[in-house]
C-alpha cells in the first residue's frame, strides 16, 4: 500500500514536471518565433524616444528580433539595439513614386519573415494596414492620442488583431468611436524606470528651476503661465525658467517675453535627444494646458522626481491631485500663480509629491510589465489571426 502510494505521488510529480518542462518549450518557441516589425513616425522618434528605447532593449533581452521601419531622416542610433533592423521608407521621397516605395518595402521585409506589424503611431495607420494586406499578416496599433469621430483612422477589420492604448482616458475614447473594435481595445501602460531619490529641491541653496515641454503653436496657451511667472519674479522669488520644444508661434512666444520682461528669465531651447537630463535638472513640471495625447515628457518628468504642477481634462491619467501633482486652472492667472507659490514654499510638500509620483509609477509604468505585456500582444495577434482564416 504505502509503495503503491509512493508510485501514485511520483507519478504525479512527474506529470507535473513533463506539464512544466513542456509550457516551458512552448514558451521558448514562441519567443523564438516572434519576429516583429515596427513601424514608426518621426514623431513618434521624436517625442516618444525613451519609450522606444526601452521597447527595443525588451525585445532583445527576450531575443526576440525586430525590424523598425522609419524615414531616411530619423536619428535612431540612441535606440535601437544590437538585434533591431532598422529599414529606411520611403527610399525614393518623390511625388508618385508611394506604389514602388510600398513595394521595395515589402520585398525588405519578406527577406526577414515577420510575423506581426506593430503600427507605434496614428499617422503610419493606413500604410500598417496596406502592407498587413499584402504580407498576408496580423497587426497591432497603438494609438497614443484621443480620436473625434470625424476624423477615423484607416483600421482593417480584418487584419487589425489588437489596438494598444496607453492610457485608460485613451482607451474609453476609443471604445466611443470605435466601438466594433472593443474587444480588441488593450490598455498597455507607458514604462518607465523611477529614479531612486526625489530630484526636486533635492540641493539645499540652488535657484530652482522650472521646466516646461510643450509645442509653440499659440502664444495664447502661455499668456496665463508667463503672466503667473511675471508675478512670482515681482514677488521676490528666485528661479530659472526653461521651456523645452518648438512649433510656429515661437517668435510670438518670444515677443510676448518680450513684453513681460521675463527674456532674462525664460530659455527655450528645442527638444533635444537628451531631454530627460534637461528635466531631470528641473525641480517643477509644468503641463500648461491639457494635452489630447499621452505625454511623455510628464511621465519623465515624473521619473526623475520633479514636483508637477498641470491641468485636469484630455489625456490626465497621470494626474492625481495632491498625490502625484497639483491642479490648477489654465485659464486662471492667480490658479497658476497660487499653485506654483503653494510649490516655493512648502518644499517638504513638492518634495513628497515628486516621491509619490515616482512610486505611482513604479507600481503602474513599469517597463518589465510593458514589454511583456506587449509581446503578449504580439502572440495574441499571430493566434487571432490564424484562428480567423
Amino acid at each position: 500500500m504505502c509503495f503503491a502510494g509512493a508510485r501514485d505521488r511520483d507519478n504525479v510529480l512527474g506529470k507535473q514536471m513533463s506539464e512544466e518542462r513542456k509550457d516551458s518549450v512552448t514558451e521558448a518557441v514562441e519567443k523564438r518565433s516572434l519576429r516583429p516589425v515596427l513601424i514608426v513616425s518621426e514623431q513618434t522618434v521624436y517625442e516618444y524616444s525613451m519609450f522606444l528605447k526601452h521597447l527595443l532593449a525588451g525585445l532583445t533581452d527576450e531575443s526576440v528580433p525586430a525590424v523598425l521601419v522609419c524615414r531616411p531622416g530619423c536619428d535612431v542610433d540612441s535606440i535601437v539595439s544590437p538585434t533591431v533592423e532598422v529599414v529606411r521608407h520611403p527610399v525614393v521621397d518623390l511625388p508618385l513614386m508611394g506604389h514602388l516605395n510600398r513595394k521595395m518595402l515589402v520585398e525588405r521585409l519578406e527577406k526577414f519573415g515577420p510575423t506581426v506589424l506593430h503600427c507605434l503611431c496614428e499617422n503610419k495607420a493606413r500604410l500598417t494596414r496596406q502592407l498587413a494586406q499584402q504580407l498576408d499578416l496580423p497587426y497591432v496599433l497603438t494609438v497614443n492620442s484621443l480620436q473625434k469621430r470625424w476624423g477615423r483612422l484607416a483600421i482593417s477589420s480584418r487584419c487589425c488583431a489588437e489596438i494598444i492604448a496607453p492610457a485608460r482616458s485613451i482607451a474609453a475614447n476609443l471604445m466611443e468611436v470605435y466601438p466594433r473594435f472593443g474587444e480588441r481595445i488593450r490598455q498597455i501602460n507607458v514604462g518607465t524606470f523611477a529614479e531612486e531619490t526625489a530630484g526636486c529641491f533635492r540641493e539645499v541653496g540652488r535657484v530652482p528651476t522650472m521646466v516646461t515641454a510643450c509645442s509653440l503653436n499659440s502664444a495664447d496657451d502661455f499668456e496665463n503661465l508667463f503672466g503667473a511667472v511675471r508675478h512670482l519674479i515681482l514677488d521676490a522669488y528666485e528661479f530659472m525658467f526653461v521651456v523645452i520644444g518648438g512649433g510656429r508661434a515661437e517668435g510670438q512666444v518670444r515677443k510676448l517675453l518680450h513684453a513681460l520682461g521675463l527674456l532674462w528669465i525664460v530659455t527655450i531651447v528645442p527638444r533635444l535627444t537628451a531631454w530627460r537630463s534637461i528635466l531631470a535638472a528641473g525641480d517643477i513640471f509644468i503641463q500648461p494646458q491639457p494635452s489630447g495625447a499621452f505625454d511623455p515628457f510628464l511621465l519623465e518628468a515624473m521619473s526623475v522626481g520633479s514636483a508637477v504642477a498641470g491641468c485636469k481634462g484630455g489625456v490626465d491619467d497621470l494626474m492625481v491631485e495632491d498625490e502625484t501633482c497639483v491642479i490648477f486652472d489654465p485659464n486662471d492667472e492667480l490658479s497658476i500663480y497660487n499653485n506654483l507659490q503653494r510649490l516655493l514654499n512648502r518644499r517638504e510638500f513638492a518634495r513628497k509629491l515628486a516621491k509619490g509620483a515616482q512610486e505611482y509609477l513604479r507600481e503602474n509604468h513599469s517597463v518589465s510589465k510593458m514589454v511583456a505585456d506587449i509581446l503578449q500582444t504580439y502572440r495574441d495577434a499571430e493566434r487571432w489571426y490564424k484562428d480567423s482564416e
